[in-house]
């Protein structure tokens, strides 16, 4: 009998049914990865990180005690990205990508067919600068803008996702929102010429 609901693939992943933790990963993957892309900046990271969120789910899924599953998954691949961010902090590296630029041509599924080359180029542009930006911002500070303002969480959810009360979730919105527009402001010429006023 197949499991139709969340409920009861939770249940049936908990008593060692890896098929059933299978269509949960089904069912979380791109979230997971979306949140990790945002807050690493890096597709191999991302896919790392969203590779260790699973794993960790699965050996802990016994911990799972109810609530939204949704939110248990996002606070692992947020905590799984933070402790890289501050591996890394501690000890820097140079991504083989910074070594020369990415043909983004070379992939088709980034091409989009539904606007003209100047308004691609231009939110490209745009899409870019606010990445520059993002990735300037503490990653404590990074994670909750990206689960708000990306993930369109609310600030209960993503207080539950970073164990924080929800004064200092609107604390850390708040100041990365300020670095995220101060960066911007000195920076005008990284936005494309129609964001420069």
């Amino acid at each position: 009998m197949a499991l139709t609901n969340e409920t009861d693939l939770i249940a049936a992943a908990q008593h060692g049914k890896l098929d059933a933790f299978n269509e949960l990963v089904l069912s979380y993957q791109h979230q997971v990865y979306n949140l990790a892309y945002r807050i690493m900046n890096d597709p191999a990271s991302a896919a790392d990180a969203t590779q260790e969120t699973f794993i960790s789910a699965y050996r802990n899924i016994q911990r799972f005690r109810g609530g939204s599953f949704k939110s248990w998954l996002m606070r692992i691949v947020s905590n799984t990205c933070y402790d890289e961010l501050r591996r890394r902090k501690r000890r820097p590296t140079t991504s083989f990508d910074d070594f020369g630029d990415v043909d983004e041509d070379a992939n088709p599924a980034l091409v989009s067919h539904q606007e003209g080359p100047v308004d691609y180029i231009e939110r490209r542009e745009l899409a870019d600068a606010l990445q520059s930006a993002i990735d300037t911002l503490p990653p404590d500070q990074r994670i909750t803008l990206v689960l708000s303002d990306v993930e369109d969480l609310s600030y209960q959810e993503i207080a539950d996702i970073t164990h924080v009360s929800l004064g200092t979730v609107k604390s850390r919105l708040s100041r990365a929102r300020t670095k995220l527009r101060d960066y911007l402001q000195t920076e005008r010429e990284l936005l494309p010429s129609r964001y420069r006023l």
